[in-house]
């Protein structure tokens, strides 16, 4: 009799504090929201410093090339190797190391003496990233395990995201006015020394089922292939040709080797990705249209912000302000997810984002040589709110349609599919807008073809082709490639606006309805991590 009435208190205090952990949810996400944001001012604030760093580093060409791309090259690149490795040794773990790295990292970047440190210290920041993305994502999945509850989470999680990239460039301009380039970096090492104790304190540790050895072959795979389909991607993005060595080989590499990976992961009978879900209509597509939303923002905004600068004359720091409507939509669209996502449902949730980015995009193309702030405010903001809308869809269907077990791997997944979207974005779009460009200044009359030639590379160029030229054939230059700019501008919108149409119909074959079962986890992983059962979070929501 005692022996039964041990057994019942004991399971009555697991439940306890089973729900009293489940209660603290909500501080976990604080925790990785936190986490999200500081990767995500990471990949923005350097822009701004570019300038002073050139300065005082005195970098060659192609070292202030690797400055700026290594961190998202080796970031995405190593997603999915830390995302499964999460899944395998705990996800707590992962993100806790990547913690420390990245506050190491930020110490040897605001530090760097040369270029050739600079690089090494955002590759180590690459690293850093890598392991902290997947984790915060498969660890929100993990501790919220009604889908209600993780869709409003994951919300909030995409508004901070949202925020981040924003407040980027104007923390790094506050920064830089007061302090030297260093500080950019040097902002990331007090928020890690509060993070890596906070976070040992209240993340829970949760991983995959573990079943076989870890693929380490695989990984290598799949990071090595990455990394040079970025790369190829990104030299695409920077007008680079082709058939270009240095593009072509690395795009072919790459390309064999993620076949490869694949290949292989389909023959192992404990595979560091499950390919099966791929064969999931709903993940599937969520991937498809996560990176058409990226092709689409990433592209839109490089040129938007080209646009703002060097048409309408705005200087960097105003440019960033009129961009700052797009973040605002982003977050309410975010804070605003879970409800749409549960009234509507995924189908029609994703499909109307599309819609609605294509409408903003369409809407765009009324911009001309002349400034008209209320076009672009109501443009700005309907694209932002339509494109956190698709995507925040696409990433809650993404990650519900995926075994809690394979939830780094997932959300590896993801993450990967957004930067292979933001690359590939800028690299057709750019393509797109180059060949809209150039041809509208074969034909100016008095201008040399040697000078229009070099004026069809860049609007900046021709602009300072046009000043050496002077008189009326400079300003002849001028006029003519503003116009032809523009003319660009609206092709490679009206080229934006079929890819998201794309995307709508792509999204057709998301669920209609948003399913809110879910299974329950075994009772020992319920008690090893202190995340409650369904069941028993619904009595401790009744009971608070």
């Amino acid at each position: 009799m005692s022996g039964t009435t041990g057994t019942a208190s004991a399971a009555v205090r697991l439940r306890r504090r089973a729900a009293g952990a489940g209660a603290n949810r909500w501080v976990v996400l604080v925790v990785l929201c936190v986490s999200l944001l500081l990767v995500a001012v990471d990949a923005t604030v350097l822009h701004v410093a570019m300038p002073a760093v050139a300065a005082d580093l005195d970098p060659g060409s192609i070292e202030l090339l690797w400055i700026v791309d290594t961190y998202p090259l080796v970031c995405a690149s190593l997603l999915i190797l830390f995302g499964t490795l999460g899944d395998r040794i705990g996800r707590r773990r992962v993100l806790l190391l990547g913690y420390g790295l990245f506050g190491i990292a930020s110490g040897l970047a605001a530090l760097a003496r040369d270029p050739q440190l600079l690089i090494a210290a955002r590759a180590l920041l690459g690293v850093g990233g890598a392991m902290i993305m997947p984790a915060t994502l498969s660890i929100l999945r993990h501790v919220f395990p009604d889908r209600r509850e993780r869709a409003l989470a994951i919300g909030i999680w995409s508004a901070v995201a949202a925020v981040g990239a924003a407040v980027g460039p104007l923390l790094g301009g506050f920064l830089l006015e007061h302090f030297w380039w260093g500080s950019v970096f040097l902002i990331n090492i007090p928020l890690m020394l509060v993070s890596l104790p906070v976070g040992r304190l209240l993340l829970p540790e949760s991983r995959g089922d573990g079943d076989g050895p870890w693929d380490v072959a695989g990984a290598l795979m799949a990071a090595f292939g990455l990394f040079g389909m970025v790369f190829a991607v990104k030299r695409l993005g920077g007008g680079e040709s082709p058939l270009s060595m240095f593009t072509l080989l690395p795009l072919v590499a790459g390309g064999a080797l993620l076949a490869a990976f694949v290949r292989r992961q389909r023959r192992r009978a404990h595979p560091l990705v499950d390919l099966r879900m791929f064969a999931r209509p709903a993940f599937s597509t969520s991937v498809g249209c996560i990176v058409l939303a990226m092709l689409a923002l990433v592209g839109l905004e490089l040129i938007a912000a080209q646009y703002l600068q060097l048409v309408l004359h705005l200087s960097p720091l105003r440019t960033g302000l009129r961009l700052l409507p797009l973040t605002f939509a982003a977050m309410a669209a975010g804070l605003l997810g879970s409800k749409m996502l549960h009234r509507f449902g995924p189908r029609r949730m994703v499909a109307s984002g599309f819609c609605l980015t294509a409408a903003a995009v369409l809407f765009l193309t009324q911009m001309g040589g002349r400034d008209d702030t209320a076009l672009l405010l109501s443009g700005f903001v309907l694209l932002g709110f339509g494109l956190e809308t698709t995507l925040f869809g696409a990433y809650e269907s993404m990650l519900s349609e995926a075994p809690q077990e394979q939830a780094g791997g997932a959300a590896a997944i993801g993450e990967t599919s957004y930067q292979l979207g933001a690359g590939m974005g800028i690299a057709l779009l750019g393509s797109v807008m180059n060949a809209a460009y150039t041809p509208g200044l074969s034909s100016v009359p008095g201008v040399p073809a040697a000078a229009s030639r070099d004026a069809g590379r860049s609007l900046g160029e021709a602009y300072e082709v046009a000043g050496r030229l002077g008189g009326a054939r400079g300003e002849a230059l001028r006029h003519a490639a503003r116009d032809s700019f523009v003319h660009g501008l609206h092709v490679t919108l009206l080229v934006s606006a079929g890819l998201l149409l794309l995307g709508a119909v792509m999204a057709l074959r998301l669920p209609r309805i948003m399913n809110c079962e879910t299974p329950s986890p075994p009772p020992s992983a319920a008690g090893a991590t202190g995340v409650p059962a369904p069941r028993e979070a619904a009595e401790s929501r009744v009971s608070a």
